[in-house]
């Protein structure tokens, strides 16, 4: 019996913005002599060459937003709003990154009208009958995809440090289930992505209704039990709770051609290394050497 292939999904926009912010908050833009920073596109690297060697990927694939404009836009016009473009010193790093991936090889995943969330939920729910699937992020709306044969590994400080979860592991945790985090989510809104779910509703208390009711059906089909005042809250802004509801869904339901084939990996390709020349991308050269990856990727 052939051994299941392990894909190891990466949040390209994650990894990218991660890795900027800690370094441009000092000022270390790691300039190549061409000009061009280069301080997120490498870090970036590190992430995504850390979790392959780490988590013993076979087959790997990063995902990535394709423009500001999606189909949550269409649905709420705040969402996103209150976000700032990101700095000068970001924007070239966008492109460059999605070319380092070529180089290396893989596939970059991106579906106009959709968020990188959206082309991660779908190719996991799609290829878990097939494949171990772990997704590499830092942001946690993504557990709501924890799944049979889905993993997520959250990053933590540092470079190889992650929050690892499983559906079980979740649950344990937060007394919820991925699909009821969607609930959760739901309720106490976001305020990065710019829904506001049910005002004065916050983390504790949502997570304490979807415990007791199951669900925002639960709860409003018993809008009697609960207080005075959270009942006030929320049949006051049910508009707003239904949409935030779609907002914080994962669409799982994205046309995106993939085949696992093209996403297969075994060692460093030399066009990758060639690219990592030409950009003088040095932090990710010395990350190759010390691990001694420039070779083999697997052990």
């Amino acid at each position: 019996m052939n051994e299941r292939p392990h894909l190891l999904l990466v949040d390209g926009m994650a990894l990218l913005f991660r890795a900027f912010y800690a370094t441009a908050v000092t000022g270390q833009y790691m300039m190549n002599s061409k000009g061009m920073p280069t301080n997120g596109v490498q870090g970036f690297l590190r992430h995504l060459l850390l979790a392959a060697e780490n988590k013993k990927a076979s087959h790997i694939a990063v995902c990535w937003d394709m423009g500001k404009k999606t189909f949550r836009n269409e649905l709420f016009n705040g969402y996103k709003a209150n976000r700032e473009a990101p700095p000068v010193e970001m924007i070239p790093q966008f492109d460059l990154a999605r070319e380092t991936v070529e180089a290396f090889q893989i596939p970059n995943i991106g579906v106009a009208g959709y968020e990188a969330d959206d082309c991660l939920g779908t190719l996991a729910k799609r290829l878990q009958s097939e494949a171990d699937v772990s997704i590499l992020t830092g942001d946690r709306d993504i557990l709501q995809l924890l799944d049979d044969h889905i993993v997520v590994h959250l990053l933590q400080k540092g470079y190889g440090n992650y929050k690892s979860y499983t559906k079980e592991t979740f649950t344990e945790d937060t007394g919820v289930t991925p699909q009821q985090y969607i609930d959760v989510k739901a309720l106490m809104g976001d305020m990065s992505d710019g829904y506001p779910g049910v005002k004065g509703i916050g983390e504790k208390t949502a997570f304490k209704l979807i415990r007791q009711f199951g669900s925002i059906v639960g709860i409003l089909d018993h809008l009697d039990q609960l207080t005075p005042a959270q009942r006030k809250k929320i049949e006051a802004d049910l508009e707003m709770l239904y949409l935030s509801r779609e907002l914080a869904e994962i669409n799982c339901g994205v046309p995106v051609s993939f085949s696992i084939e093209a996403a297969a990996v075994t060692q460093i390709p030399d066009t990758f290394m060639a690219i990592i020349e030409e950009l003088e991308l040095k932090t990710v050269k010395r990350h190759l050497i010390t691990a001694k990856m420039n070779t083999s990727l697997i052990s």
